[in-house]
């Protein structure tokens, strides 16, 4: 099994830079309020291993949500059917062993603490979990009251006001009452400006150390990413699987290395993270794109390579995964790169991402038969853009290479 050494840490903040793209005035929501629950929990004195956990959950709070229609009601201060995202953030980091001591945290980060405190829960996680609520709710209240005016020291006390309404129902009243004397300082409410919490959270991620990790714990972490994804319309439902398991099964059918195998899947769950951009009405319309709605898509290639390269470990991944939509002659995008600078593992993703995107439904087509997808692909190899050998392996190995495709067997 393939080892790769990669800082958590890195790797939490890209996909904390992931969930950003969803959100298009909410930016760096997740940063801030881990930001501002650490600095609570140092008041507080806690211990640094509960004071890691609450920044991980909190960077990753809102993880269970990538459709940009639901992240707009987030910006309320309370709303319907909120604990759905809850739920399903605690199931996508329930499933990998790296993420898994957050599930809780994140599960119960909108339960008010009247509620909360009856549950059979370890104090730390309760803690932690209403802490991540009621930051979540400052800086909520912060984003409202500066789109009035932006100097955010003038609504100081309309948002301690809020907060204190809450002291003892939705929130603990020792949380409560550490806010209101940390948010007496202009220090703390001037660092929520981008460019404090983004010193704070690279001074954050330096604390971790380079790792060894081995492949399972490196997949399951992208898996959430690729769920992610994937959840943002129910058109791409498991698109990123699929493009995983037929990336690795053509890269073993070319007896790849093992450490190529492991990386071209890895790159296959990660390869549209971009995506989380582009608005929903473009991904699901049914009628043809704009000029503008396609250039909009074209940018979540250069997006997925901006949010990985991040990730030291994740060179060539970052890479190939970013290249899906290159063509060997030279004719796609974001860089016109042709066959002699793509390597045969961006270039099997290439044919892997065209094969289950036709193997889905989509708003403006169904699903289409192994034979139909095949007989375009090799249209487009007769027209040079896809790699002809690659389409021939895939002509070769046709009803195994749908199964992996669609997530059979």
């Amino acid at each position: 099994m393939s080892k790769f050494h990669i800082n958590l840490h890195e790797a939490i903040y890209s996909l904390s830079d992931a969930l950003d793209l969803v959100g298009v005035n909410h930016i760096h929501h997740g940063k801030r309020v881990a930001f501002m629950a650490a600095e609570c929990a140092k008041a507080l004195q806690w211990d640094s291993q509960q004071i890691d956990s609450l920044f991980q959950a909190a960077i990753l709070h809102d993880c269970g949500v990538s459709n940009t229609a639901v992240h707009q009601k987030l910006t309320q201060f309370e709303w319907k059917l909120e604990q759905e995202h809850c739920l399903i953030g605690e199931k996508f980091l329930r499933s990998s062993p790296l993420l898994s001591h957050l599930a809780d945290i994140v599960l119960y980060h909108h339960t008010h603490w009247n509620h909360l405190q009856a549950l059979d829960l370890p104090e730390s996680v309760k803690m932690n979990a209403n802490c991540i609520y009621m930051m979540d709710r400052v800086d909520i209240l912060a984003l409202g009251f500066c789109e009035k005016d932006p100097n955010i020291l003038l609504h100081r006390t309309a948002i301690q006001n809020t907060i204190l309404e809450k002291k003892g129902t939705w929130f603990h009243p020792e949380l409560v009452d550490m806010f209101i004397e940390i948010s007496h300082s202009d220090s703390f409410l001037l660092s929520l400006e981008m460019e404090h919490i983004s010193g704070y959270v690279s001074t954050w991620v330096s604390h971790d150390l380079t790792r060894e990790i081995n492949f399972s714990e490196l997949k399951s972490l992208a898996q959430i990413f690729a769920y992610i994804v994937d959840a943002k319309s129910s058109y791409t439902y498991e698109h990123s699987l699929g493009v995983a398991r037929l990336s690795r099964y053509l890269a073993e059918q070319l007896n790849r290395p093992e450490l190529n195998c492991d990386s071209i899947e890895i790159a296959g769950l990660l390869h549209d993270i971009g995506k989380l951009r582009i608005p929903d009405a473009i991904l699901e319309k049914s009628g043809k794109l704009t000029p503008e709605e396609y250039k909009t898509i074209q940018r979540h290639a250069i997006d997925t390579h901006m949010i990985l390269k991040k990730i030291k470990g994740f060179e060539t991944i970052s890479q190939w995964a970013s290249e899906h939509h290159e063509r060997v002659d030279a004719t796609g995008y974001p860089d016109c790169k042709g066959k002699k600078e793509l390597a045969i593992e961006a270039r099997i993703i290439a044919v892997a991402d065209v094969f289950q995107a036709l193997a889905q439904n989509r708003p403006y087509r169904e699903s289409l038969s192994p034979e139909k997808i095949l007989s375009i692909l090799q249209a487009q190899a007769l027209d040079g853009h896809l790699d002809k050998n690659i389409v021939l392996l895939v002509e070769e190995n046709l009803q195994e290479s749908w199964k992996k495709a669609i997530s059979i067997g």
